[in-house]
């Protein structure tokens, strides 16, 4: 008698999509990673979004088999966009400053078979390693994503696939939110009874902000919709396995902190409000120090003590970027868009 094989599941149609601007050093590779793909040619689709690049990421677009579409829109306008007329049961979205392994749309594909699931993301690795500052963020992102579960209720754009069908029945993306769509997207997710899957065995390597100055922008960017989203779904303040609720806390005791601080330059140092200010730069810097000196035994790395730095860099963008966006907001009676 013939053994006879499992019979396994076919492969769906995926449709990947990425949204670029002005991603010239990092394009090439993000499409050949993708095209060379372990999946069958005939079931994937590349379409490529570009919002308005100024250098040749365009130009080196068009040498690639990929649909190329030019806008002025954000990402997840972008997304929006192309969703409309996606034929295949599965997108994926892949950053345009990020790769794919080989075999990672294979690994993914695998858990949509539970209907309970949603969307997969794999884990995120660093590209551009070689460089202090990215070498150290992809130290700190790494960790937090080694200790995400199997399931969870959201993740980054940077490397997910989701079932077309239900990202267009939940809404698709939050238009009015240029940054943070991504978490406000997966919190809809969870509210309709679904969750992604996380396989830390399929990678994605990240090219990371390779300037303190180019990370703080970036940081900025994400305090500007940050506040939005959490009035939005006040329960994520608490925190999740990827942004904890120290990170979310910290633009809250910066602004706190910068008050105290003025109040004691105007009343010639005070010692309540001098004592409550030096109290917080001391417990903040206390808690940079001991994660960056954990994160630097795990990796093994004395350089990721630069974390502090990182750190204090990172919620003082976030503290920034809310502070000017909700007066943007107030001014113009909350029809402001970052």
């Amino acid at each position: 008698m013939e053994s006879k094989e499992p019979k396994q599941d076919p492969l769906p149609g995926v449709s990947i999509i990425v949204t670029t601007f002005n991603s010239e050093p990092t394009i090439d590779e993000c499409l050949r990673s993708i095209l060379e793909l372990d999946y069958p040619e005939k079931l994937l689709e590349v379409v490529v979004i570009d919002g308005g690049s100024v250098d040749k990421t365009a130009e080196r677009v068009k040498e690639y088999p990929v649909k190329l579409v030019l806008s002025q829109l954000n990402a997840a306008e972008a997304y929006n966009l192309v969703l409309k007329d996606v034929k295949n049961e599965v997108i994926g979205l892949v950053d345009s400053d990020a790769k794919v392994e080989k075999s990672w749309l294979k690994k993914l594909v695998k858990h949509l078979n539970d209907p309970e699931v949603a969307g997969a993301s794999g884990i995120v690795e660093t590209w551009n390693s070689n460089k202090l500052v990215p070498r150290v963020i992809g130290y700190e992102l790494n960790y937090r994503y080694q200790r995400l579960p199997k399931t969870v209720e959201r993740v980054a754009t940077m490397n997910l696939l989701l079932k077309t069908k239900i990202t267009l029945d939940i809404g698709g993306f939050d238009e009015a939110l240029p940054t943070q769509y991504d978490t406000d997207f997966g919190a809809r997710l969870a509210k309709a009874g679904y969750k992604i899957a996380f396989d830390s065995e399929a990678k994605c390597y990240h090219f990371h902000r390779s300037t303190l100055a180019g990370f703080f922008k970036q940081q900025y960017k994400y305090g500007q919709n940050t506040w939005k989203l959490y009035m939005k779904h006040p329960k994520l303040a608490k925190g999740d396995n990827i942004t904890d609720w120290w990170m979310n806390i910290q633009p809250l005791l910066y602004g706190v902190a910068g008050i105290l601080l003025l109040v004691s330059l105007l009343t010639s140092f005070n010692i309540i409000p001098s004592a409550i200010f030096l109290g917080i730069v001391i417990f903040t810097l206390l808690h940079y120090t001991v994660s960056a000196v954990k994160i630097s035994y795990i990796y093994r790395d004395a350089t990721a003590m630069y974390l502090v730095v990182l750190y204090f860099t990172r919620a003082l963008g976030w503290t920034l970027g809310a502070t000017t966006s909700l007066i943007q907001s107030m001014l113009s009676g909350g029809d402001e868009k970052s």
